[in-house]
């Protein structure tokens, strides 16, 4: 596929296995980048230009096929049409739909229920895949110039931002001398459903496909077979749905009377008696006085009544430090020593939750409980799983006691699996056999067959998590060289070997240029044509890797 048919298209029907992705994924990028320099130097007429570009796009719509096609988890969810895409013919098929049809047809989504952690239950609304498909490249237009103008302190389904950066960022606003020590604990209540679509679509302005996404937010929900009206909300489950529920919150500085000074280094120095921090709905906001904490209060119910949302009673709070407060599944707490340690300042901790800790503990027995009914091999792997995301979410913070503790339930859990399975064996056949030694120390369980063997909370290494800058956006072309070595930095969960090819090829794929780690699957390419001497295996993206393959069949087949 040459440049001039990537940007306006090809004259015959999509192939989707000649794509070059690493032109598409360029030429979205600098569209991004041009939609969020227009705004920030305040030049409206240029922004809508451009979005209007970027909806037109070509690339775009390959890049927003292969968004809800192949790399987002819900791939294989259908809408109400359960129509899936997952051949290259289909995926072809779609991206030509979006180039021919541009009326404005919304389908209602799919609504599912998914539980919640205080056991009563979420409501999913699944889009259709030609809608979803849609909607990632409305996405490409829209978040650029609100990544422009989103607050600092805003982290919730935003690029490049993450849970550890919100509380590395809460760590700082509270540290030791910190004089704001009285803590809004707050979250919406039902933010996705109730937000109001008036005040929504005002806020979008004259943004070129306001009309398709008024269509989306109108489009109501089907359960048992019965199409329901949606006066209210963004459908959770929708691609495009995070950026308007943060379009909606955004304000919050303005409403606190918060005020910024953004330092020649590029860091923000907050005036004021409050400062906050966002992930999504749920929010703290940080005060000096619990009187000062309590006017917070009064002015979030206004702020969020004008937007159709209220806050949640039985989870909003108000707290000392001393006490402490869970947000985003960590502890945040200030300690005051004792004993030996009286007199010294106040420590502040932030550690994986109680309610993290039993909501792992349970997910774990529920493995346990069939693990008599599979290969130990497959029981380890599963286990290897939930292990290696829980403590990569928490190894930034204070978790080397917890790591510890959970080691030593796993090992009483895993010792009792084992002699249920053979009640006839010693102790040490048993240890010998499942448990054995390697370099002086007892394994964890182990197969003895396959040789996997159960990871250690504790083998993930405890690291300092470095928050992003102020308003610091991957669409800012100024900022590329940063944020390519904050990708580097962060450490990564593959595996040895696969972790040597990634530095070999600077963490991109060779394939489309993007970075390895973006959501989808990883695969190990072999490359027959590698010259003598060098590296015969490339990591690439798995859907890369079956283009390159099916590139090679076809030159084998020529």
């Amino acid at each position: 596929m040459n440049s001039d048919n990537c940007s306006n298209g090809p004259q015959g029907p999509t192939n989707w296995d000649a794509v070059d992705w690493r032109y598409v994924n360029k030429m979205v990028r600098n569209l991004r980048q041009r939609i969020y320099r227009a705004t920030a130097e305040g030049d409206l007429r240029k922004v809508r230009s451009l979005q209007k570009l970027m909806l037109r796009s070509y690339a775009n719509q390959l890049a927003g096929v292969r968004r809800v096609a192949q790399q987002n988890a819900g791939a294989n969810t259908p809408g109400i049409d359960q129509v899936l895409v997952k051949t290259p013919a289909a995926r072809g098929r779609l991206v030509d739909e979006l180039r021919t049809d541009h009326k404005v047809r919304a389908l209602p989504v799919r609504r599912v229920y998914i539980p919640k952690a205080n056991g009563k239950q979420r409501p999913l609304g699944i889009p259709t895949m030609k809608d979803r498909a849609a909607q990632a490249v409305v996405k490409n237009a829209l978040e650029p110039e609100w990544e422009a103008r989103f607050e600092a302190h805003s982290y919730g389904f935003r690029p490049g931002r993450s849970a550890q950066d919100a509380i590395q960022k809460i760590f700082q606003r509270v540290h030791a001398g910190c004089r704001k020590k009285w803590i809004v604990d707050a979250d919406i209540k039902g933010c996705f459903d109730n937000i109001d679509h008036e005040r929504l679509l005002q806020r979008i302005g004259m943004f070129p496909a306001n009309r398709e996404i008024a269509a989306w937010l109108k489009a109501g929900y089907m359960e048992d077979g019965v199409r329901h009206p949606t006066e209210a909300g963004t459908p959770q489950g929708g691609v495009i749905s995070p950026v308007l529920a943060n379009i909606a919150l955004h304000g919050l500085d303005e409403a606190l009377g918060i005020r910024y000074h953004r330092t020649p280094q590029g860091y923000l120095r907050t005036y004021g008696r409050r400062t906050w921090v966002r992930y999504a709905d749920d929010f703290v906001v940080l005060c000096e006085t619990k009187e000062d904490a309590e006017q917070v209060v009064d002015i979030l119910k206004t702020w969020l009544a004008e937007r159709g949302l209220s806050l949640a009673p039985d989870k909003t709070r108000i707290v000392h430090l001393d006490e402490g407060f869970d947000f985003l599944g960590f502890n945040v707490r200030q300690y005051q020593p004792r004993g030996a340690t009286a007199g010294r300042d106040s420590v502040l901790l932030i550690k994986p939750s109680k309610k993290a800790i039993k909501k792992l503990k349970a997910k774990l027995l529920e493995v346990w409980a069939t693990a008599g009914s599979r290969p130990l091999k497959d029981t380890i792997l599963m286990f290897n799983a939930i292990v290696r995301g829980w403590a990569n979410y928490f190894r930034t913070s204070v978790c080397a006691m917890t790591f510890k503790r959970l080691d030593q339930w796993m090992f009483i859990k895993a010792y009792r699996f084992v002699v249920k399975r053979h009640p006839n064996k010693g102790k040490k056949w048993v240890y010998d056999r499942y448990f054995p030694r390697r370099k002086g120390y007892r394994q964890a369980l182990s197969d003895w067959q396959s040789g996997a063997t159960l990871l250690r909370f504790s083998q993930t290494k405890v690291v300092r998590h470095v928050p992003v800058q102020g308003y610091s956006s991957p669409d800012d072309a100024k900022l590329a060289a940063y944020w390519d070595k904050r990708r580097k930095a962060m450490n990564s969960m593959l595996s040895v070997k696969r972790r040597q090819l990634a530095v070999a090829q600077d963490w991109k794929c060779p394939v489309c240029g993007e970075a390895l780690e973006n959501g989808e699957l990883l695969r190990i390419h072999y490359v027959d044509s590698a010259p003598r001497g060098s590296a015969p295996e490339r990591l690439m993206h798995l859907f890369c890797h079956q283009q390159m393959q099916k590139r090679s069949e076809a030159d084998c087949g020529s």
